[in-house]
């Protein structure tokens, strides 16, 4: 059949061409490029940098398949960068990843497959894809160091309907060079990309300062019982659950501090100890990959990308998506809430602000 490969340049997103190439499909291999690569393109584990684009392309060009390059750049400074700042001066933490994938890569490549008229557009991503009863399922990797799947909860079901992630089923990272040493590509040593691309320095608050800098205006530290403990330097520094950079607040009456709140309005970090977790957490812009349940749903969830999947219960308080966590925990608001059954993810959310 006829499949569009999002190819970034690395080697995932290359062997994942070359394996389908060799299987037989007709592959249209498509490049995005995303940003002002200028500052990028000799920073080491950069992603959508210019060589990139080239490195797509030399690929191809050893394939023998079309490669096109898109240009998307204010899509996805609209989309993901600008968003990405916004998030940041609400007093959240943001996931550009996902945002990414929801808007750019998804929605517009999946849009743009079906306009070439392939059947499938493929990624490198490591999750799996199942075919089930009620139609595609989406399920965590064989490799769960490299599992994905939480960027992936916002993938519509019609999206995933046409996806491929022929990497999902790798054991690990070695197999995936050694295939693109066999198919003789000559990105198999390249190193991996660095999670946020688009921040070349690799400090993300140059961009925070470019678009919203009132997000690194000076604040104050407070308890939770309202003592100013301390002072910061903007609350985009700052994230639920961090215990960095508190400076003299990073002990108060004799207890460790972690950030547990921020208010924004008031340039505000609320500190607290560990165990000043909350059991609810509440989230915006649900997905589900299942039919919506009628009742309250019994899974695990991840509040985090690297984290074990923790037991909770999934409903709806006044008309909002709940949370109802078995242990408190330190949520933070900007980040993912994915809800699993086993490897399968049934779908999840953007964890909202309590004051939202």
């Amino acid at each position: 059949m006829r499949v569009m490969v999002a190819m970034s340049g690395g080697v995932d997103s290359s062997v994942v061409a070359g394996l389908l190439h060799e299987a037989g499909h007709e592959v249209i291999g498509v490049t995005l490029q995303l940003y002002d690569h200028g500052a990028a393109t000799a920073r080491k584990g950069a992603c959508c940098a210019g060589q990139d684009i080239h490195d797509a392309r030399r690929v191809a060009d050893r394939l023998g398949i079309r490669h096109y390059v898109i240009d998307a750049e204010e899509r996805f400074a609209r989309a993901v960068v600008a968003d990405f700042a916004d998030s940041y001066a609400r007093g959240e933490t943001p996931v550009p990843c996902i945002r990414c994938n929801q808007t750019v890569k998804f929605a517009d490549l999946s849009a743009l497959a079906i306009g070439l008229g392939a059947e499938r557009l493929a990624t490198g991503h490591y999750v799996r894809r199942i075919d089930g009863p009620d139609g595609a399922e989406l399920h965590r990797a064989t490799d769960l160091a490299r599992d994905q799947s939480w960027f992936l909860f916002a993938t519509t079901r019609q999206q995933l309907d046409m996806s491929l992630f022929p990497l999902g089923g790798m054991v690990d990272k070695r197999t995936v060079r050694d295939i693109a040493r066999r198919l003789g590509l000559d990105v198999a040593e390249k190193p991996d990309s660095q999670d946020i691309c688009f921040v070349p320095s690799g400090a993300y608050t140059d961009v925070v300062a470019k678009f919203r800098p009132d997000a690194l205006h000076p604040g104050e530290i407070v308890s939770s019982d309202g003592r100013v403990v301390g002072s910061h330097d903007g609350i985009a520094r700052y994230t639920v659950g961090q215990a960095k950079r508190l400076g003299n607040a990073a002990m108060v009456d004799g207890q460790r501090q972690f950030v547990i709140a921020t208010e924004p309005g008031r340039r505000r970090v609320i500190v607290g100890p560990r165990d000043s977790g909350t059991h609810l957490v509440f989230l915006r812009e649900v997905n589900w990959l299942i039919s919506v349940p009628g009742k309250e749903l019994h899974c695990t969830v991840k509040l985090r990308a690297h984290e074990s999947p923790r037991s909770a219960r999934v409903g709806t308080q006044q008309g909002r998506t709940v949370v109802e966590l078995d242990e408190p925990a330190l949520p933070a608001p900007g980040q993912a809430c994915v809800f699993y059954h086993e490897d399968r993810v049934l779908g999840g959310g953007i964890i909202a602000r309590m004051d939202a």
